[in-house]
């Protein structure tokens, strides 16, 4: 296994250090751990780079300690404590997610789940994305917000495809790196992501053109030419130039939801990634500057009346070609960046 350069262990030192300190208001007052393992490259380098921003912390390797032993540690920490879970999967101990517990007795806490799925030029890139612009995050961040919830309707140009949201957003939700106002401090990183989605769901007509889409294993699928979905009152009624593995993915959740509905309107910020710069893990790719979509009846974060909470199965991620995006009459992206 290669090891990834002294200079990208660096880097991620650099951009950690950041992330600790204007995300997380970390200080010598609270406790940090580091639960971690090492079976990939990029697991192994964000642990040295944690050594290097974290000297103080408590450093566990999930594979050397029984998970009694781990949770034993996490459970003396106090509110306000910080915990860090490098993953090259996803840590379980016991039934449940750690995140949540963690959450429940109000620790901080920075998840980087999914590791081994980006090795190589991929794990530099990820490496990249850990960057926090504190201004650009949240100036454009809440600038979305503002405007998002303010609008009357909402257009995605995807380039000869427009999609329309003829409907008023539900109140947008930010992942910019600021909790300080949050319930829980703390999630998965890399951050950047702005979403809503209509509030009439039925309102959302057009055509819209995707260059990515989550795959059934979780992973980025980009196939040789952008795929065109149809949408007719909010759910996809055909698709032109699709691929069987795109197929596969509306077979699924035709399978068990009877249609395909679109619910999440996402709007990415992070400039690490675009449609050249792509990595394999689709919940690190989601943050990409520019606009995602959910398909599948499934987005717990906004209740709607014919929609049952636990109902829907799917929430599948796919990316648009995102020429312009208006909202009203306000050009908000174009030329690759947001405008706010």
């Amino acid at each position: 296994m290669r090891a990834l350069p002294d200079s990208a262990i660096a880097t991620a030192a650099q951009h950690l250090s950041g992330v600790v300190k204007n995300c997380f208001s970390h200080s010598a007052e609270h406790k940090a751990v580091v639960v971690y393992d090492l079976r990939c490259d990029l697991s192994m380098a964000l642990t040295d780079a944690y050594r290097q921003c974290l000297p103080d912390a408590e450093m566990i390797d999930f594979d050397l300690q029984a998970p009694e032993q781990i949770m034993a540690c996490l459970n003396a920490l106090q509110a306000g404590d910080l915990v860090v879970l490098v993953q090259t999967t996803n840590f379980r101990m016991d039934a449940y997610r750690v995140r949540v517990e963690l959450f429940k007795r109000d620790l901080k806490v920075i998840e980087h789940p999914h590791l081994g799925r980006m090795p190589g030029e991929q794990a530099l890139i990820y490496i990249d994305s850990l960057a926090y612009d504190e201004n650009y995050y949240r100036g454009v961040g809440r600038g979305l917000k503002r405007l998002i919830d303010q609008a009357p309707y909402g257009v995605v140009d995807s380039g000869g495809a427009e999609l329309v949201f003829a409907s008023p957003f539900e109140d947008a939700k930010l992942n910019i790196g600021d909790y300080s106002e949050m319930k829980n401090w703390g999630g998965q990183f890399p951050i950047g992501e702005v979403f809503t989605e209509a509030k009439d769901l039925e309102a959302v007509n057009g055509k819209v053109r995707i260059f990515v889409f989550g795959d059934t294993s979780f992973s980025v699928n980009k196939p040789a030419q952008p795929i065109t979905l149809i949408i007719e009152r909010g759910q996809v009624v055909d698709v032109v130039d699709s691929t069987p593995e795109f197929d596969e993915v509306i077979a699924k959740i035709k399978a068990d939801e009877q249609v395909v509905w679109v619910r999440e309107l996402g709007f990415g910020l992070n400039r690490s990634f675009n449609r050249e710069r792509t990595v394999s893990d689709i919940g690190t790719y989601e943050r990409m500057c520019g606009i995602h979509l959910s398909l599948g009846a499934k987005h717990g974060i906004y209740g709607k009346p014919n929609f049952k909470r636990g109902d829907g199965k799917y929430h599948v991620d796919v990316f648009a070609v995102t020429e312009s995006v208006r909202l009203g009459e306000q050009i908000v992206y174009e030329d690759g960046a947001w405008i706010v």
